[in-house]
Order: C-alpha cells, then structure tokens, then sequence
C-alpha cells in the first residue's frame, strides 16, 4: 500500500511544470479516491469472515492507510489549486506581453500613427532626456530610436535635430532636420525644421542660406505658425 501511495504522488508536477499538470493532478485524485473504496470494500468482505477482534486490529489499520490516502488527496488538490492559478497567471502574462507588442494608435503633431507601447516608451524617455538637458545622451536615444521604429520617427528625428543645434552642433543640425524636411514633408514638424536650419545656418554665419531656408517655409509651409516666425525673422534680415 505505501508503494502504491508513493507511485500515485509521483504525479504531481511543480506548481510551474507545464500547461497540462493540472490533468495528472485529477488523475492520482480520482486513482487515490479508488483505492480508498477499495479498502472500504476489503473491510466490508473480512467483517464476513474474520473474529471480532481481529476485525477491529484489521479494521484501525485500514483507517490509518484511508486517513494517509485522504491527506494525500488533499495534498494533490492543493497542488492542483496551485497549477490552475499558476496557468491563469501565465496566460495573463502572455496577453499583457502581446498587448505591449501590438501597434496603438495614437496622435502625434496632428497626426494618427501606429506605435507600440514599448516604442512610446522609448521615444518617451529620449523627450524627457532632452528636456533634462543632457542633449548628448538624448541625441543618442533618439539616432537609436529611429534606426528601430517607424511611427514616431519623424518627430524623433525633429527632436535629434533639436539635440544637436543646442550642442551647437549646427551641421549635424542641418542634416538631421533636413531628413525632416525631404522625407516627411507632410508632417506638422517639417515647417518647425525649417526653422532650425535657418537658425543653424544663422549661427554658421551664412545669411544668405538661412534666408533661402526662411524663404522656402514661407512657400511650403505659410499657414504654419512657424511660418509667422520666418516672417519677422526675413524682416530683420533685410
């Protein structure tokens, strides 16, 4: 009987096995529950067949064997309880994994795009990190940023444009904004890009090119606020 006792526990998985544990576990239940009847049924034939006294020595050892096979039953329904929520828990993760993985839609300048939680993220923390201060870094978070997403790229190659002009940095600042300006030219950050290059350009010294840049958002770009600004800007140049 104890063999048979140890053999039946011998199925019951960890708590984190594997997604079917939770069948075995009812299966050394449901095999303990049968020899439990079993030994009922023995008690039942020898109470036929035996003295009294031997009955009852027969009897109280027969209780002790149900009793270990009731405690493991409870054992294995603990076990049991355990995997059912351990497979709830799992599988809770795995949606909550999806849904960080599956493009949102959201508004950004204006405009809907596609974007995952974890790209927000990123692109979340390079913002912050510019408005910190600590331009190098942030210039870094976002060059990275655009080689690995696609939806707010245009506003994070805006903001490396924005990282390198306040390093002073000025070509690099003209480079990036003009990815801006010549790949995502409907978007609301391009007449803004045009902005920086001509103040890039300004400090750089050459006049003349940052007054073509200012020249060239006042036709693209004149219903823009940034296209107010150039403006007064081409005035004060004059």
């Amino acid at each position: 009987m104890t063999v048979a006792v140890i053999t039946a526990v011998s199925f019951v998985p960890a708590a984190h096995a594997g997604l079917f544990d939770d069948s075995e576990a009812r299966r050394a239940i449901l095999d303990i529950r049968s020899r439990i009847d079993a030994i009922n049924a023995r008690v039942e034939t020898k109470a036929d067949k035996t003295s009294s006294l031997n009955l009852s020595v027969q009897n109280e050892r027969l209780d002790q064997e149900i009793a270990k096979l009731r405690g493991q039953i409870e054992v294995l329904a603990n076990e049991l309880t355990n995997i059912q929520q351990w497979q709830k828990d799992f599988y809770v993760d795995i949606d909550a994994r999806l849904h960080n993985l599956e493009p949102q839609k959201i508004s950004v300048d204006g405009q809907e795009v596609s974007v995952s939680a974890n790209d927000q993220k990123a692109y979340d923390t390079a913002v912050a990190t510019f408005k910190s201060g600590d331009y190098r870094t942030a210039a870094l978070a976002f060059s990275n940023f655009i080689r690995s997403s696609a939806g707010l790229v245009p506003s994070a190659q805006y903001w490396l444009g924005n990282a390198y002009y306040a390093q002073r940095d000025y070509k690099n600042a003209i480079a990036a904004q003009q990815v801006v300006v010549t790949q995502y030219a409907d978007n609301p950050k391009a007449a803004d890009a045009l902005l920086n290059i001509s103040s890039s350009y300004m400090e750089l010294k050459n006049k003349p090119a940052s007054k073509k840049t200012l020249e060239q958002l006042l036709v693209q770009y004149p219903n823009t606020p940034a296209a107010q600004t150039a403006k007064k800007r081409l005035s004060s140049l004059k």
